[in-house]
């Protein structure tokens, strides 16, 4: 079973991505809910979602190289990126897409 969720597109580079989840779990519902909010929050009309659903086709794990469910994979712009997890970790996910830069760590003072 895939699932596709289209923005329209504009001038702008335009971001690929595929979910691949494992039935109805919840943490297969997590991402895919998680994502579409991450997506409609931070890339507005600027992507293109397709979920892949690895319960009603195995082989298609081992032929994408997946190793771990729910994993999101950025195959457009270059270079491919990969996320493991429910996408609940927002910031996570913005760096990891390489939408955001990862925000500075700050320094504790000393006495």
């Amino acid at each position: 079973m895939k699932i596709k969720f289209k923005e329209k597109k504009s001038s702008e580079v335009t971001f690929e991505l595929r979910l691949y989840v494992a039935g109805q779990t919840p943490k297969s519902l997590a991402a895919i809910s998680n994502l579409k909010k991450i997506c409609s929050e931070y890339l507005h009309a600027r992507y293109h979602i397709e979920v892949i659903d690895l319960a009603m086709n195995p082989s298609l794990a081992r032929d994408h190289q997946i190793l771990a469910i729910p994993t999101l994979v950025r195959s457009l712009p270059v270079s491919m990126r990969k996320i493991i997890g429910d996408l609940s970790e927002t910031e996570r996910v913005l760096v990891g897409l390489d939408i955001r830069e990862p925000k500075p760590h700050k320094r504790s003072a000393t006495a």
